[in-house]
């Protein structure tokens, strides 16, 4: 009797549409490369691609092995007190470089976006995609000040984490909180009217 489990080939496909979503990427661009079309490249129906992995954002952390996927970090963020919300982002983004295979997709794609101009447009528009657009809604705030904070927080990442530098690569997580959720906290809330609150 067949042993239940996958069947023979799963793994291989599912390995086939990642090669194929990683180039389509690099090649057109978050906004450019298209589900239809990776599935094209990999052989496959594009059901089979939201079989293995829901959404296009999904694919996309999964090819480029990214350590957690933006459709559940955001909600993180989201939830909880108000006067709260810059320090849940910096902790957030801090947890991802924590662990070290955790920390070098993000490297890879930070140290190839500085001199490859294909993989600098595929990120950002990943990120305006993905976290930027869905945080400045759910907010209520204009997408130029979650870029602002988005501009923070990978400069700091490039300077602690690639080039090292040591009083940064020396502060704790929290001196790190310290310096940047006040930031984070001021443009996601002051001065900010959302829909759902009164004006005063």
């Amino acid at each position: 009797m067949a042993q239940a489990g996958r069947r023979p080939g799963q793994t291989e496909t599912r390995e086939e549409i990642l090669d194929a979503a990683r180039r389509r990427f690099a090649e057109q661009g978050y906004d450019g490369a298209t589900v239809r079309g990776i599935a094209a490249d990999a052989g496959v129906n594009a059901a089979l691609l939201h079989h293995f992995f829901g959404t296009k954002q999904r694919l996309f952390a999964a090819s480029m092995n990214l350590p957690v996927d933006p459709g559940e970090l955001v909600p993180r963020i989201l939830e909880g007190p108000e006067d709260e919300i810059g320090e849940r982002l910096v902790r957030a983004f801090l947890g991802l470089w924590q662990a070290p295979e955790g920390r070098a997709p993000f490297l890879a794609m930070i140290r190839s976006a500085t001199t490859n101009e294909q993989v600098a447009t595929m990120m950002r528009q990943f990120l305006q995609r993905a976290v930027l657009a869905r945080v400045a809604e759910a907010r209520g705030v204009p997408k130029v000040r979650v870029a602002g904070i988005a501009a923070q927080m990978v400069g700091f990442a490039l300077l602690r984490y690639v080039i090292g530098l040591p009083p940064l690569v020396a502060a704790s997580e929290d001196e790190v909180v310290a310096m940047l959720a006040p930031v984070a906290q001021y443009y996601l809330t002051d001065g900010v009217h959302r829909p759902d609150t009164p004006r005063g």
